[in-house]
């Protein structure tokens, strides 16, 4: 396995490496051309990030071209390329590996692609990471939505999963929940080096939960929190790999098991307003209070949007959301169970240590 780097200029002003300020950003692309450019520039504006290294994961569009292009207007700024994948890893793990072993920081910033960061992001984590005494920051960030199913599907699935990986119990040391996002992790890396870094999650497509879970777990401190105001996304740009996405992701994320994934279908569908409705179709007065019902909820749903900074007019998409979130959740489920997930033209064996290209 071999891994060729385009681009080493050392132009520029540089934090030096010796400071404990000094942060590597390092992103992981495969076939994110459309997005690419915006995310190495909202990163390359700030002073405390000292390099930026993109590890382009064989894409077959123009996405090292455009990075390449950009080396000479951010001299901090670099290509790696990866040959392949090997046995057991996921190809965003690998990727962050391989980008990982070439940065030199002495924090690591992992982003997504399609992240836009707004100038204060790296200076506000390392702060948290200050005040609070953290190994680990992570944000969850302000969700870009443009379609009626991103409209509704994104916000429902991050209030339903607030409610498992509430920020109070992921943040205190003397709860075991952990979590963070992977649109935005910085770690220290020395606690990095000590977990076993990507390399120890090597299979994991939560990879983010999963290294959250073992800097906890090493007594280390962490810190997640809302990005609203430091950075955003908008994750995905068609219904296809929308849903694609989080078939892949959603059923580990609500417990991993059939029971909890029975138990979120049961708890997010409006069961009983939709069948009084469905019988007031012939009783005037059991449609009315089938209505009112719903009308809660749909109420009840808004005030928790407001609440995790979405905005109250996608109250309008409750029904809708309800449905997709319960057919992505199944269509995860059976997945997971069949030991078969896709993601970005590859197909990975669950629970195998082989992945399968």
């Amino acid at each position: 396995m071999s891994v060729s780097e385009q681009n080493s200029s050392s132009r520029g002003a540089f934090v030096p490496a010796s400071s404990p300020l000094t942060v590597s950003a390092i992103i992981p692309a495969r076939n994110e051309e459309a997005v690419i450019a915006t995310c190495i520039e909202s990163l390359a504006r700030q002073q405390e990030i000292s390099e930026i290294v993109v590890v382009d994961d064989q894409s077959t569009d123009g996405t090292a071209g455009i990075v390449r292009n950009l080396i000479g207007t951010y001299p901090h700024l670099r290509l790696l390329q990866t040959d392949g994948l090997p046995d057991g890893w996921v190809g965003k793990n690998y990727a962050l590996w391989i980008g990982v072993q070439q940065a030199k920081g002495a924090w690591l910033l992992f982003t997504d692609a399609d992240a836009e960061h707004q100038s204060n992001s790296a200076a506000r984590a390392l702060q948290i990471a200050q005040e609070r005494e953290a190994a680990l920051v992570s944000f969850s960030p302000e969700q870009v939505t443009e379609n009626w199913y991103e409209k509704a599907l994104i916000p429902y699935i991050y209030l339903r999963l607030a409610k498992l990986f509430s920020y109070d119990s992921v943040n205190d040391p003397k709860s075991s929940a952990a979590a963070a996002n992977g649109q935005f992790l910085m770690i220290r890396r020395d606690v990095y080096g000590a977990i076993g870094g990507h390399a120890g999650v090597a299979g994991e497509v939560l990879e983010d939960v999963a290294i959250a879970m073992r800097v906890k777990a090493a007594g280390h401190r962490i810190w997640f929190a809302s990005g609203k105001g430091i950075v955003s996304v908008r994750m995905y740009r068609s219904f296809d790999s929308m849903w694609q996405g989080w078939k892949k992701n959603l059923y580990r994320l609500v417990g991993g098991t059939p029971w909890a994934a029975v138990r979120e279908i049961e708890s997010s569908l409006p069961w009983i307003p939709l069948l009084l409705i469905l019988i007031g179709l012939k009783f005037p007065l059991v449609f009315f209070f089938g209505v009112l019902l719903l009308l809660g909820r749909q109420t009840i749903y808004g005030l928790e949007l407001v609440r995790n900074h979405f905005p109250f007019s996608f109250i309008f998409y409750y029904v809708p959301a309800a449905v997709l979130y319960s057919g992505v959740l199944w269509a995860s489920y059976r997945s997971h169970v069949k030991g078969r997930i896709e993601w970005k033209g590859r197909e990975y064996a669950i629970g195998s240590p082989e992945s399968i290209k």
